[in-house]
């Protein structure tokens, strides 16, 4: 311990980094002196090193996850009482009328002038039948004691390409492609990290936000005249993010534990290693979603296919800017169906049957692509919720769907921002887990929170870990796939490659510096952005890796060598063996009965002893059977235990995903001289799928895997196969097959059964000269490193007092930069009896050395 008052010697450090001990000069009086040598140049070598990096030890690595599931010190706050919570929170909402005005110019003027009338559409419409709406558009709305200017631009993300609007007419569909566009996002005026997502088409619909409140505006009534001098509107106000954290109750009681934050702990430290290197959370994802109005909603819109689409549009504009600030995710609508004429499946107030009734109605009608496909509908469900959909379900046909009902746009808003959700493997929160999660809407609660609040906007940390996990499973894969266009127009800076566009930066700054201009691309550049576009404005070689495989079911994409985009997103096709051969691959996801009860019921259970499911499932009671028919529950045939009833050890009093259904059926037996755990339970979602049973895709003997508690041959399930080579082998053994039955050649193979022995050359054009700035440091480096060993081993051979048994030098390097400056990521390669692994810092790039030795 340091005497009181004593000041502990600096260390040397490089590049922010302590010292070795082996490496400090003093230690070692030859040898030491030449290892300082080589330190100094490591340090001139290092000393570009960014901030970022510069607190990180050569041997340690940092965290990858951020959320409160990477953060097992993190403490959370818990609201005094719920009572008090509430009484706070009538007096937080406030109300007032709002006569809004858009600002103009008029002609000889230089400032603005409000203008009564709101209508934002062009003056000059385009030969068309659809109308045009500014670009953008400022407006003054005064409330509240204040005045704000909301800036907005027109959101071209919103609306694909190939956007077509579906009505019926005596029975038979019409199609008509596009349609009016009012919808904005902006920020208010001077008012920094501001939001603003308003629709004009008939009034001002939306919200805003500034760093203390949030503003929800909607118009008086639903017509108005234009002679009017102005247009009365609704404006709401409640606490923002940042007054939220203020008003926290200081008081705080963490000690109570929720199981679910811990029983995560043990799927982030898994990944982490995978997360960092793909940094999937961090890449954008679009979500193609397509909305049906159900005749309900028709009528309540006056009959009007407009109103009734435009209405629509408005609540799917709020989301996408949620889901875009909050999760990297755009929401795209891709198609929008309203029934005008009648209903094409059964309205009613159970939303469960309705849902299942609208997937059935997805699988056998509906033709467009999508990721999702959601119904609005004007019905109160007699249900603790307003919306439903299936868990997870993104992606499936037939489990990609959700149900909403109606409520104004802000309230549709949260709904759909609620279901989409839970397709995206996000759960909900009940009111006890909401100060675990760290929920900073402390008046309106968070998206996920059983709040029963409208105007929440805010996804907590454990529903952004939730969907961060969700995506390292390998759910969501259809997100990554990029649309090459968005709406119909071309416009320079929206941010998609459209017709006559080379390139477009867009306004978030995606392009590196003078690689793109007016959007078109530099003299001498290939590409402007993406994954596969380095700071040279030039491709990558083909080869490249640009996005990681999240676990083995999933597949490495690599540059082409001729985009600068990484190609689409593809998975092993159903079937692969995974899990040292213990699991089998099925959409995406190494599916083992371990894994499944270790995703319920957390990290310290396991599957069950094969004698447990042999005994229990074969009874046909509720400890074991394949399922019920009407009160009878169904025994398995021995061909069949292994997808049945999920037996699992070690469960928890609380699953971390679904509610248990009645109680928990514990069972252990004395077997082969050791006690066996046989305990299972019905834990059911929201979309009433019950976890209880083995998953579809887990194997359940040699070539075999489980689906609809059936165990059937792998070959049976008609899977499209991929090409065999004239080995015999599927993709000539050089490659593997995909989920679109296309194989994945390895490096240095092609063809479509990768067949094709094609090694991976230099793509470079220019002309060698020789190694320059770091690669030429790297290469002295590495020359007086070998020089020093040479002398280490001839001072330890001719008896210089150096022990050479004891002595280790691993050069080992990691990041090191390539012709374009770029940090490539390298395996460590370590010369020594001792290896010294280090991963690679993707912010820094240079050679790392240790040199260990002693003298006798």
């Amino acid at each position: 311990m340091k005497p009181p008052g004593s000041i502990a010697p600096r260390q040397p450090r490089c590049c922010g980094r302590r010292l070795p001990a082996a490496c400090r000069p003093a230690l070692l009086p030859l040898l030491g002196r030449l290892v300082w040598l080589l330190l100094l140049l490591l340090l001139l070598r290092g000393s570009s090193c960014p901030p970022a990096a510069a607190d990180l030890h050569w041997n340690e690595t940092a965290g990858s996850i951020e959320g409160v599931l990477a953060d097992e010190e993190s403490t959370f706050q818990q609201n005094k009482s719920s009572s008090s919570k509430n009484n706070s929170y009538s007096n937080a909402i406030q109300k007032e009328i709002t006569l809004p005005s858009r600002l103009i110019y008029y002609i000889n003027k230089d400032s603005e002038t409000p203008y009564h009338i709101l209508d934002t559409r062009a003056r000059h419409q385009q030969k068309h039948n659809k109308a045009v709406h500014l670009s953008q558009a400022s407006f003054q709305i005064e409330a509240f004691g204040s005045k704000f200017i909301l800036d907005l631009t027109l959101n071209n993300d919103l609306l694909s390409s190939n956007y077509v609007e579906i009505h019926y007419e005596d029975g038979k569909p019409k199609f008509s492609k596009g349609g009016e566009h009012c919808y904005y996002h902006g920020n208010i005026r001077g008012v920094k990290d501001s939001k603003v997502a308003l629709s004009t088409c008939n009034g001002l619909h939306g919200m805003f936000e500034d760093r203390n409140y949030l503003y929800m505006i909607e118009p008086m009534d639903l017509t108005h005249s234009t002679e009017s001098k102005s247009r009365p509107h609704i404006i709401q106000r409640t606490y923002g993010t940042q007054a939220s954290k203020q008003l926290r109750d200081p008081e705080t009681d963490s000690s109570s534990e929720w199981p679910f934050l811990s029983e995560l702990q043990w799927l982030r430290r898994k990944r982490r290693k995978r997360a960092a290197s793909r940094g999937i959370f961090e890449e954008m994802k679009y979500l193609e979603l397509m909305i049906v109005n159900d005749h309900k909603m028709f009528k309540k819109h006056r009959s009007s296919n407009a109103y009734t689409n435009n209405f629509a549009k408005s609540v799917v504009n709020l989301v996408d800017a949620i889901y875009k600030e909050q999760l990297n995710t755009r929401v795209i609508l891709i198609a929008m169906e309203t029934w005008t004429d009648r209903d094409r499946i059964n309205i009613h107030p159970d939303p469960l049957q309705m849902l299942h009734d609208f997937s059935k109605y997805r699988q056998h009608y509906i033709k467009q692509h999508a990721d999702a496909v959601h119904l609005l509908s004007n019905v109160t469900f007699h249900y603790k919720r307003s919306s439903l959909s299936y868990f997870g379900g993104v992606c499936s046909v037939t489990r990609g769907v959700g149900v909403n009902e109606y409520g104004l746009p802000l309230a549709m808003a949260q709904e759909l921002a609620q279901s989409l959700a839970q397709n995206l493997g996000i759960q909900w929160e009940p009111a006890a887990r909401k100060p675990k999660c760290d929920c900073t809407e402390s008046w309106g609660g968070c998206i996920m929170e059983e709040t029963g609040v409208y105007h929440s906007r805010k996804f907590s940390k454990c529903s952004i870990a939730e969907y961060k996990e969700f995506l390292l499973r390998g759910g969501g894969a259809c997100l990554f796939n990029r649309p090459t266009k968005l709406f119909e127009t071309t416009e320079c800076g929206n941010g998609y490659v459209e017709a006559g566009e080379e390139c477009d930066c867009g306004f978030r700054m995606e392009c590196y510096a003078d690689c793109c201009k007016k959007c078109s691309l530099s003299n001498g550049a290939h590409c402007s952005d993406g994954p596969c576009c380095n700071t040279s404005c030039l491709f990558f070689p083909r080869g490249y890796d640009c996005r990681y495989a999240v676990n083995e079911c999933d597949i490495a994409e690599f540059c082409t060598g001729d985009s600068g985009q990484c190609p689409p997103n593809l998975r092993k096709q159903d079937g692969y063996a995974c899990d040292s051969n213990q699991g089998r691959c099925y959409n995406g996801e190494c599916k083992t009965r371990d894994n499944q009860c270790k995703y319920i019921w957390g990290s310290k259970s396991s599957g069950s002893d094969k004698f447990c499911y042999e005994k229990l499932n074969t009874e046909g009671t509720k400890k074991g059977n394949c399922g019920k028919d009407g009160d009878r529950w169904i025994q398995c045939s021995k061909h069949d235990v292994f997808c049945g009833f999920l037996l699992c050890t070690n469960l928890t009093k609380v699953p971390r995903v679904g509610q248990v259904q009645g109680e928990i059926i514990p069972n252990s037996f004395y077997h082969q001289g050791r006690i066996v755990d046989c305990s299972g339970a019905h834990v059911l979602l929201d979309d009433d799928t019950d976890l209880g049973y083995v998953e579809d895709g887990a194997p359940c003997g040699p070539h075999m895997m489980c689906l609809d508690k059936k165990c059937l041959p792998i070959q049976s399930l008609n899977i499209s196969s991929c090409p065999i080579g004239s080995n015999g082998k599927v993709c000539s053994g050089h490659g593997v097959c995909s989920n679109e039955a296309t194989c994945i050649c390895n490096f240095s193979w092609a063809g479509t059964d990768c067949s094709i022995d094609d090694p991976v050359r230099d793509t470079g054009n220019k002309k060698d000269e020789g190694p320059k700035g770091p690669s030429a440091t790297n290469l002295i480096i590495g020359s007086i490193a070998g020089a020093i060993l040479v002398a280490a081993i001839v001072l330890g051979g001719t008896g210089w007092g150096f022990k050479l048994s004891d002595f280790h030098m691993n050069i080992g390097y990691c990041g090191v930069k390539s012709k374009s400056n770029k940090c490539q990521k390298t395996k460590v390669r370590s010369k020594s009896t001792r290896p010294y692994l280090k991963r690679c810092n993707s912010k820094c790039c240079f050679l790392h050395y240790r040199i260990l030795g002693s003298v006798k």
